[in-house]
């Protein structure tokens, strides 16, 4: 289940109260550039794709928490009864459905690592999980980032960034730009749109 488009921008607006920060337009910035692939794609709601998107970091509701945001946001989403947007805050930071590789301080309980581990080796990833990998990698604050620009920033942020999971976003780049036969660049209008 997901909360409407209008839920879940209040939902959003309600945790950049409780901990403001660029990771707000981050958010918006991700949900854009889902709806429009979405669109493009033709197999997928553009509409679903945007609530994802604005909801993978809600964890940072909670304060500044490294992989606890995505306890917390896992947590959050399916108390709400959510489930869908509990997987995609899950499945953000997780390519291989695994925790290794993780890029981050491990700043969770005992318990939060069990819950994160087991829900992660139960969930079935599919495109949306996909598509909102991609567009977390896009994503900045202030609009649409070049990919390896992006990972970039993260690895001089956090001191390094796996060589494989940079080779799977630009992967998962090119699956995107088979499926909307486009540069992703022009459909998620990088020159022109800002959050």
């Amino acid at each position: 289940m997901l909360p409407t488009r209008e839920k879940a921008e209040e939902l959003l607006r309600e945790a950049e109260e409780c901990n403001p920060g660029p990771w707000g337009n981050h958010s918006r910035t991700a949900a854009h550039c889902a709806e429009r692939i979405a669109r493009e794609c033709g197999d997928l709601d553009s509409d679903k794709a945007y609530i994802l998107g604005l909801l993978h970091d809600i964890g940072r509701k909670f304060g500044g928490r490294h992989l606890g945001h995505v306890a917390d946001g896992y947590s959050y989403m399916t108390s709400l009864g959510y489930d869908e947007a509990a997987q995609i805050c899950l499945t953000h930071s997780f390519h291989y459905q695994t925790l290794d590789g993780y890029i981050g301080k491990v700043d969770t309980t005992e318990e939060e690592l069990k819950m994160l581990q087991d829900a992660l080796k139960s969930v079935h990833m599919d495109e949306y999980d996909r598509l909102i990998q991609l567009c977390d990698s896009l994503a900045g604050a202030e609009g649409v980032l070049d990919i390896e620009e992006r990972m970039g920033d993260v690895k001089r942020r956090y001191g390094y960034y796996p060589q494989d999971k940079w080779d799977i976003n630009i992967k998962l780049k090119e699956h995107f730009e088979r499926k909307t036969g486009r540069d992703i660049y022009a459909v998620v209008e990088k020159e022109t749109f800002k959050p």
